[in-house]
């Protein structure tokens, strides 16, 4: 096991990044967002975990340590509140009959669509989209990389417009 480096002087580092990382987190998530303190303070003490447990091994600066750690946390952050909100039900409205149609339709034509696909298209449409796999975890089911992950799904979507005829919603994931 790595041994923790002693040559960093912890408090000085917190104080030193507490307000770049602050900058950096309220300028992602909005200057409103009440969780963004917190947030620092999590970046803040992971880094410091990370350092005393010996994972920075001083490969790099320990500013390029933290800021890495920060823009991993603000996509973790974003990423599960799009979970979270996903799930938290709209409030009702009449349901217009017309509307319920035309999107049943559109659905339809969105299948059909994705049943034309070539096999490795479809599969990646399915892991990824339907079954809400990440992009690693769809990667290592097709065995395949993360990159040609994006690069299918990028261009399913693409033919998937061309044959329908522009921007379609039903393929949008949060982050993407």
């Amino acid at each position: 096991m790595p041994l923790a480096r002693p040559d960093i002087d912890l408090d000085q580092m917190a104080e030193e990044f507490r307000p770049k990382i602050g900058f950096k987190v309220r300028r992602q998530l909005g200057p409103s967002n009440p969780d963004w303190e917190d947030l620092v303070n999590e970046i803040l003490a992971q880094a410091v975990d990370k350092i005393r447990s010996g994972e920075f091994r001083g490969d790099s600066a320990v500013g390029t340590f933290i800021y890495t750690i920060t823009i991993r946390r603000i996509a973790d952050y974003i990423r599960h509140k799009s979970r979270v909100l996903r799930h938290v039900p709209e409030p009702s409205t009449p349901a217009d009959p017309a509307e319920d149609a035309e999107r049943e339709q559109q659905l339809l034509r969105l299948a059909d669509a994705v049943a034309a696909l070539a096999p490795k298209y479809k599969a990646v449409l399915e892991l990824y989209y339907f079954r809400e796999l990440s992009r690693e975890e769809t990667a290592r089911r097709l065995g395949i990389s993360p990159a040609q992950v994006s690069e299918r799904t990028h261009y399913a979507q693409r033919l998937l417009r061309r044959r329908l005829g522009g921007d379609f919603p039903f393929l949008v994931r949060p982050g993407d």
